[in-house]
């Protein structure tokens, strides 16, 4: 594969989950997250939209508010250490790209998050893919092998604009990208629509994501009522991506070829290595 990053001989694959918000990967693709950990991939979510944005007013501020979390807390920094826990529990590392959600960006109520893009934040795809660009060629940041993010099922701006900012970041710097069906929306879908590959979490991949999920008590409540019911709504319904994820990984890349050299009686293998 072409693209940023530190070029690696050997070693684990590396998978890139782009989250746009501190929970989405974990509740659309944490078990296969998991999965793949477990078997030895590198893996790290880099979620878009996790800025702190001091004295937030109207509809950002009812954001926290209407959650149980007053003007004084910074519900951002909060729901950071919610992630760090959340992919503890997965297995992999949290990446925060410090980038301001859709409610300090112009919108103005819970209706305009899945309305038109507002004026003034129709750079933000770029924005995005600029944040994501520096992170696949940070230093010593190994070029991944396969990269996912959302669908952008049920419209939301901020996944919209990051569906949008992958594909300039693959058209540009060549990583594969899946996408996954953005849940809890895609629970709304009719069985068997979204994306093309259904993949079924065995135990030990439920287990953790559920794990990982139950690490957000601040969404819980206005995603799914309670842990019982998240479980219970996740549970429902297998991940499914645009494709297969597990063909595009490798078990392992590929080393360097060896070479061996004629020993001193002119044998292949003779000789040190």
């Amino acid at each position: 594969m072409s693209g940023p990053g530190t070029a690696r001989d050997a070693g684990p694959p590396v998978v890139l989950a782009v989250s746009p918000h501190l929970d989405d990967a974990a509740f659309s693709a944490g078990a296969l997250l998991a999965g793949l950990a477990a078997r030895g991939a590198q893996v790290r979510v880099a979620t878009v939209f996790t800025a702190s944005v001091p004295g937030p007013e109207g509809f950002a501020l009812a954001c926290q508010t209407d959650k149980g979390f007053g003007p004084d807390v910074d519900y951002m920094a909060l729901r950071r250490a919610e992630d760090e826990a959340a992919m503890a529990a997965l297995g992999v590392r949290a990446v925060h790209l410090g980038l301001a959600e859709a409610p300090h960006r112009g919108y103005a109520d819970a209706a305009a998050l899945f309305g038109p893009v507002v004026a003034g934040d129709e750079g933000t795809p770029e924005s995005v893919a600029a944040a994501l660009a520096q992170e696949l060629a940070g230093p010593g940041t190994p070029a991944p092998d396969l990269v996912l993010g959302p669908a952008g099922l049920g419209d939301h701006v901020d996944h919209r604009h990051v569906r949008d900012a992958l594909e300039l970041v693959s058209r540009r710097h060549g990583p594969p990208v899946l996408r996954w069906d953005d849940l809890p929306y895609a629970l709304r879908l009719p069985s068997g629509a979204g994306g093309a590959h259904e993949r079924p979490a065995t135990a030990a991949e439920t287990r953790a994501k559920l794990a990982a999920c139950a690490s957000y008590p601040s969404q819980l409540g206005f995603q799914f009522g309670d842990v019982t019911a998240m479980a219970a709504a996740l549970r429902s319904r297998s991940e499914r991506f645009s494709g297969d994820p597990e063909r595009t990984v490798p078990a392992r890349r590929p080393g360097p070829p060896v070479v061996r050299r004629a020993g001193a009686a002119g044998r292949p293998g003779g000789g040190t290595r």
